[in-house]
């Protein structure tokens, strides 16, 4: 008999350079050892450095997608990324409380992308109330610096709902980054990884798929978190370029 392989169902928009979205969640969950289950939440119109366009799926058909994967598939975890509209995150939220019913304990990390690295809009409505139905059922949050900033600091998306949340230090400045855990008890964590040269096209993506890759397979959260930011940071560090602007992480290094 096939050995079952833990599944992360994934929702995310879909990237045409292959380098963030369901690409990037794909094959990040694979190098963990774990199957992605990609829902598509939008299409999206970029390349590897700028996005010029979004459509967010109906979200009856975003419902359906994932429905026919509940309904035959056992769900170890959740990732979501950009959900595309507020519609489509309030359709998520519901779906997750609904599994919680059965399953109190899935994980799900949210990937909070408000915008391009350029600052080009991902959401049809405003990216930060889009994700306010997505916080009350997150177990983990991996905003970036001026993402945790945007969504009223580490605090407040505690107050939120969110269990934990990890902020990245990938946009600051100096020799080393600085990722921050902290959980709703009060606990706190830092790791410190040199900074590596260059911009990255879909390293939250990465991240917090590995996160929950990880988290699929029933590793403890800090065991989780610590592994998925050593695999990220290898991914950077073998990066490739497929055209100027922002190098492509090399997801498949382990």
């Amino acid at each position: 008999m096939a050995q079952q392989r833990p599944t992360v169902l994934v929702f995310a928009g879909l990237d045409p350079s292959g380098g963030a979205g369901l690409a990037a969640d794909i094959v990040a969950s694979a190098a963990q050892g774990a199957h992605a289950l990609p829902v598509i939440t939008a299409l999206t119109v970029q390349d590897n450095d700028r996005v010029f366009a979004v459509e967010p799926v109906a979200p009856e058909l975003l419902r359906r997608q994932a429905q026919a994967l509940i309904d035959k598939i056992a769900i170890d975890a959740v990732k979501i990324g950009i959900p595309g509209s507020a519609a489509n995150a309030a359709v998520i939220a519901q779906l997750i409380a609904q599994w919680r019913l059965a399953r109190p304990d899935l994980p799900v990390v949210l990937d909070p992308v408000l915008a391009s690295g350029h600052g080009d809009v991902l959401s049809r409505d405003d990216a930060v109330l889009a994700l306010a139905p997505l916080l009350p059922v997150t177990t983990v949050i991996v905003p970036n610096g001026p993402e945790a900033l945007a969504l009223g600091g580490v605090e407040n998306l505690l107050a939120q709902g969110c269990r934990h949340v990890l902020v990245t230090g990938g946009h600051g400045e100096g020799d080393e980054v600085l990722n921050r855990w902290v959980d709703a008890h009060g606990g706190e964590r830092a790791w410190r990884w040199p900074r590596l040269p260059g911009a990255f096209h879909g390293s939250g993506c990465t991240l917090a798929s590995a996160i929950a890759a990880r988290l699929a397979l029933g590793q403890a959260l800090p065991d989780a978190l610590a592994l998925a930011q050593s695999y990220c940071h290898a991914a950077l560090a073998g990066a490739y370029a497929i055209a100027p602007g922002q190098l492509m992480p090399q997801r498949f290094t382990q």
